[in-house]
């Protein structure tokens, strides 16, 4: 899913090609895009783009007389820049943004089909748009620690958590947690004031860095190829490869569609976190430190 990087770079790409141009239509080939009738889209036909906006990992599209579009790319969501009147993607397409000098199309790589577009009027109606979540670039101190400490949860479920947090998610939290050196699953409630100040000035330099990096590689061209799996991350998506800090290798906790990616000897001072699959299968056999893991490996079990 793209996440607060990602989104600002696709605002970075979009204020150079709609700002200050006409939107004229919206051509959709899956229905299920969008999810208003109120007000029609019709009614923003012909407005110029004032302001682009990110609310948590959604892009708002502002009109004058508070019109606004909501796009949520979910999960496999992205988005490309193209010709006008360029013709939509037969497989993966669900709908062309048309400006009158390009054609923004609306993709999504999944069978289920979960991005969503909202046309809303009004600053309240766009802010029901919001999950409420804290922005942390914006935030000082003492309320990323109130808001982190607000509910009793993992580190890292509180981190994506869109209405604890806003715009992070799966990848840049194991980013997070690596470079703030702290285990995903230890708990908001149990962290001292140094811990707290260290996983702040980590959220805060991780995202930035981010922001920063990717900008950069993709200055002058439009990102088409979004992903949350880069090669130069740390740990996220490089399950077995070495920390590049330590050495060690990176492990990971799969669950659902989803998995963590950590460091046990830089996050957890050596500890396996269960896999709960593996584990449960595993029971006793389970290792339960980096050195039993190896040790298994070298006898083959």
């Amino acid at each position: 899913m793209p996440e607060l990087p990602d989104i600002a770079l696709y605002l970075h790409a979009l204020s150079a090609r709609v700002s200050g141009h006409r939107f004229q239509r919206l051509r959709l080939v899956s229905p299920f895009l969008l999810r208003s009738v109120d007000p029609p889209v019709s009614a923003i036909e012909g407005r110029t783009v004032a302001t682009l906006e990110r609310l948590g990992k959604r892009i708002v599209f502002g009109f004058d007389d508070d019109y606004f579009l909501v796009l949520h790319l979910m999960i496999s969501g992205r988005l490309r820049w193209k010709p006008a009147g360029a013709k939509i993607p037969g497989r993966l397409g669900l709908a062309s943004m048309d400006f009158d000098n390009g054609a923004l199309i609306v993709t999504e790589a999944a069978t289920r089909k979960r991005a969503s577009l909202y046309a809303v009027r009004g600053r309240a109606a766009l802010a029901a748009h919001d999950p409420g979540g804290l922005e942390v670039l914006e935030s000082s101190l003492d309320r990323f620690a109130e808001r982190l400490r607000s509910q009793r949860r993992t580190l890292k479920r509180a981190l994506t958590d869109p209405r604890i947090f806003s715009g992070i998610g799966n990848a840049y939290s194991d980013e997070i947690l690596h470079a703030a050196r702290l285990s995903p699953l230890q708990l908001t409630t149990n962290l001292d004031e140094g811990q707290v100040l260290t996983l702040y000035q980590a959220v805060r330099a991780t995202l930035n860095e981010w922001i920063e990096r990717l900008q950069l590689e993709g200055s002058g061209i439009f990102p088409e190829h979004v992903t949350a799996f880069r090669p130069d991350m740390a740990v996220h998506g490089r399950f077995g490869q070495p920390c590049p800090r330590c050495g060690a290798p990176v492990q990971r906790i799969a669950y659902a569609d989803n998995e963590c990616n950590y460091c046990a000897a830089c996050q957890t001072g050596g500890k396996l976190l269960a896999d709960r699959s593996l584990s449960r299968l595993l029971r006793e056999d389970w290792p339960r430190t980096l050195e039993e893991l190896e040790q298994l490996k070298a006898t083959g079990e």
